[in-house]
């Protein structure tokens, strides 16, 4: 059956190098900027929600509680940094402002709506943005980035154990990927997939962006180059990643090497380590980076990020981007109910016919976002 992006929707928060997660039936979006947004001063990181049922955004109460620089509870609004769930709970790491980087672990409660500040021991990991983070177990495993204090790409992976809130630098075995930030990793069949980012530069003083596949074996930590066959995607950073059906995918992503911001989609089998371009049907999202992609059952949301107002530059200036607030839905295994109401679309049929729970559908399906914000509330719903 075809993939088929199903909605278009605007009016959502909008959000370049956000970090976003899916609990229950809601995708929690934290932080991230917007140009033309002063990222110098310090406010409380704003936190919006999606309701993947309904297709409808709400901004979250906390966003607008006060900050007071140095504070030990509340995270300040930041963009590179990650975000992972484990239980009921999200844990925000790393990314910066841009005054400075943070180290701090933060977790925000999906029950109890509200931010703490998790004290931890161990080997603790230096501030960085750009960086991976993937829970695995009960361990959130961190790799890459930039620290500023060392002004270089972070070398070594840590975990965090979750249960006891104990850093640890991870001994890894094995010839080591090249150092990168703004890369993607995913965890499948306890290993963790490592593609794209930006790296150093060549001798030539190019960036360089790597096309290899690599995987960290989490039960053994020695690192594997698999051989790979089939299309192999180009190098690129600030892409995106899942995992569905036991297989990763990569969407998007930037390119300065070719000038190119991308809207490809590929996915890579493990079984078979072939990667194969991803065909799918439906308006698609423009070529875009630092976007989110968030996978909830059969159904991709991807929302935010940034784009070059004239693609047809080579190397797009910062003023001559523009940030998104749109969503888009991509849906793996479609409905014939859902074929249905985009047939009923396309061809303009008569809606007033139809039965009043389709005719929500409908609407929730088409018709723009506007944000609102939503009473607090001791459930996650």
């Amino acid at each position: 059956m075809s993939k088929v992006w199903i909605a278009h929707l605007d009016g959502g928060p909008k959000r370049v190098n956000h970090a976003a997660v899916c609990h229950g039936h809601k995708i929690y979006c934290f932080g991230g900027y917007c140009t033309g947004e002063n990222s110098r001063i310090y406010t409380s990181m704003d936190v919006h929600v999606l309701n993947t049922t309904t297709f409808r955004w709400t901004k979250h109460p906390v966003s607008d509680l006060p900050y007071f620089e140095n504070d030990d509870i509340l995270p300040y609004k930041r963009y590179g940094h990650t975000a992972v769930v484990y239980c009921d709970k999200v844990y925000i790491w790393g990314g910066r402002n841009d005054r400075a980087s943070d180290g701090v672990l933060f977790c925000f409660d999906t029950t109890w709506h509200c931010w703490t500040a998790p004290k931890t021991t161990g080997c603790l990991p230096l501030p960085r943005d750009g960086h991976t983070a993937c829970v695995w177990r009960h361990y959130m495993i961190i790799f890459g980035g930039y620290e500023e204090e060392t002004d270089s790409f972070a070398e070594s992976v840590y975990a965090l154990d979750l249960k006891k809130m104990e850093w640890a630098l991870v001994r890894t075995e094995g010839f080591e990927p090249t150092l990168r930030d703004f890369h993607t990793a995913v965890v499948l069949n306890n290993r963790m997939y490592l593609f794209g980012g930006r790296g150093g530069t060549t001798l030539l003083g190019e960036e360089v962006y790597s096309n290899v596949l690599w995987y960290l074996d989490l039960e053994t930590f020695k690192w594997v180059r698999p051989q790979v066959f089939g299309e192999i995607p180009i190098g690129r950073r600030s892409h995106s990643a899942f995992v569905y059906n036991n297989e990763m995918y990569i969407f998007g992503g930037f390119n300065n090497l070719q000038g190119k911001h991308l809207n490809d989609m590929y996915k890579y089998d493990p079984k078979t380590s072939t990667w194969s371009v991803v065909h799918t049907v439906g308006t698609k999202p423009c070529e875009r980076r630092r976007q989110a992609c968030v996978l909830v059952d059969d159904r991709l949301f991807l929302f935010g990020g940034t784009s070059p107002q004239m693609p047809f530059l080579r190397e797009p200036h910062e003023d001559r981007l523009i940030d998104h607030s749109d969503l888009f839905v991509l849906d793996f295994k479609p409905s014939l109910r859902t074929l249905s109401i985009l047939s009923v679309r396309k061809y303009k049929l008569d809606e007033s016919i139809l039965p009043s729970t389709v005719r929500l559908d409908i609407m929730n399906m088409f018709t723009p976002n506007k944000i609102t914000i939503s009473r607090p509330n001791k459930s996650a719903g």
